[in-house]
């Protein structure tokens, strides 16, 4: 017991002198982080905006979908606006690779998301895919540690193969509603259709802006006999 004690305790000096010469910072603000903080400062942790959508059958998100797509339940975890911390955040998972961002995420919006009676009846969490070609020169996709995080929160599978991006399509920055609907037309496919039939499908992506990505991915899987399909996001383009 006392040479356990002894090398805890070494290990946890070693890692305080290390976080003196190279300190982790938070994510959000690049403040240093203390010990004990993951990924976010407890500041951020306590004042990013998060929406609280999971509570509210009727919200901003869930709205995007009307008349448009038949969708259970939508939801977003944080309000993304420029110049935000959430943007910042949101940017160091997609473009500097810390993919432990979309996994933090995931787990915190997942404990929520179980208290939740709009998403209690969900079996499966898919990711909307990035096409081969980009997943290739990314290296990764940033949903798919979302959706990681979020199933092991909620206790359920998730899959990054049953929903494919069969085309590759231009960036959707800079594009109009409709020319965001028009470049992602047709675009997703369903390759186990025997895997998705009577499930109630949580389709997961950093963020929603038209939603015009999520409803082509929702249209793909409602071609599915018994599908139902509820969205979550990290975070949602608020102007």
């Amino acid at each position: 017991m006392f040479i356990f004690k002894a090398v805890f305790m070494f290990r946890t000096y070693l890692q305080d002198f290390m976080s003196l010469l190279f300190p982790e910072t938070c994510n959000a603000c690049l403040k240093p982080l203390i010990n004990g903080e993951k990924v976010l400062c407890t500041e951020c942790s306590y004042y990013l905006p998060v929406t609280g959508f999971h509570l509210e059958a009727d919200n901003p998100v869930s709205r995007l979908f009307w008349g448009r797509v038949e969708v259970d339940s939508a939801a977003t975890y944080y309000s993304f606006q420029k110049g935000s911390r959430v943007q910042h955040l949101i940017h160091r998972l997609k473009y500097k690779g810390v993919t432990e961002i979309g996994f933090e995420i995931g787990k915190r919006y997942g404990a929520d998301l179980k208290q939740s009676e709009l998403f209690r009846e969900i079996s499966l969490i898919l990711p909307v895919p990035l096409h081969d070609r980009k997943l290739k020169k990314r290296g990764f996709n940033q949903s798919d540690y979302f959706a990681a995080g979020l199933a092991h929160s909620m206790g359920i599978p998730w899959s990054s193969s049953v929903l494919k991006r069969v085309n590759a399509t231009e960036t959707q920055t800079r594009k109009s509603r409709f020319n965001r609907w028009k470049n992602v037309e047709s675009v997703f496919a369903v390759s186990d259709s025997a895997m998705l039939s009577g499930k109630h499908v949580l389709l997961v992506d950093d963020v929603v802006t038209t939603g015009a990505t999520l409803e082509a991915c929702a249209h793909a899987l409602l071609e599915v006999d018994g599908v139902k399909v509820s969205i979550v996001t990290m975070a949602a383009a608020s102007g």
